[in-house]
């Protein structure tokens, strides 16, 4: 228990939101990974569908990140491992991004967390990157992703229709986005209550 207790100290922290810690990933962090990938519970809310083994996590863990890009790990305040969180294809002439989301520790669904990690990611993309907006996407049964991404402030603006096959049905992807200046009273608002 030390052992594990030691490691976690050891992790760095990028972010500190309300709940969450947001940190770069680490290889400990594989196992969790390729448990929450192949668990159809997350599964049937992600773009991927085929197994993956721990070898595959291994290497997503390890590739190095580049300009376009920033991959984390979402930790509790406490330091349990929960999940990841990024931006992914960051342009930086139009100053836009995609962010992307994974709660995978099931217990920990709809109790916030998502909309922290989301927030305090979101303050760094807009204040100290200097993003405009950022999209994201879901299916459209995905009530977790698109709630916490509207407490946030992302707003549709699409639907790609019948694009996703799950479960023997063609189900729609929602496509929203944030603009900075649309954040930024709600930020205002939820940095209230950080420390």
């Amino acid at each position: 228990m030390k052992d594990e207790a030691k490691k976690e100290e050891a992790k760095p922290v990028f972010l500190r939101g309300k709940k969450v810690i947001l940190r770069p990933r680490h290889i400990d962090d594989v196992p969790r990974l390729a448990r929450w990938i192949n668990d159809p519970d997350v599964r049937k809310n992600i773009m991927t569908q085929f197994p993956l083994a721990e070898h595959d996590e291994r290497a997503w863990v390890e590739r190095k990140s580049d300009d376009k890009e920033v991959l984390l790990s979402i930790d509790t305040i406490e330091g349990r491992h929960i999940g990841t969180m990024g931006l992914h294809r960051i342009n930086w002439i139009d100053r836009t991004a995609v962010s992307g989301a994974l709660i995978g520790e099931k217990d920990c669904w709809r109790k916030g967390y998502g909309t922290d990690a989301k927030m305090t990611l979101l303050a760094y993309a807009f204040l100290t990157l200097g993003l405009r907006k950022i999209c994201s996407e879901a299916i459209e049964y995905n009530a977790g992703s698109l709630g916490f991404n509207a407490k946030c402030g992302y707003k549709q603006e699409g639907i790609r229709k019948k694009q996703i096959f799950r479960e023997g049905k063609c189900w729609d992807v929602v496509l929203t986005a944030v603009f900075a200046e649309d954040w930024l009273p709600l930020w205002e608002e939820y940095k209230k209550g950080l420390k």
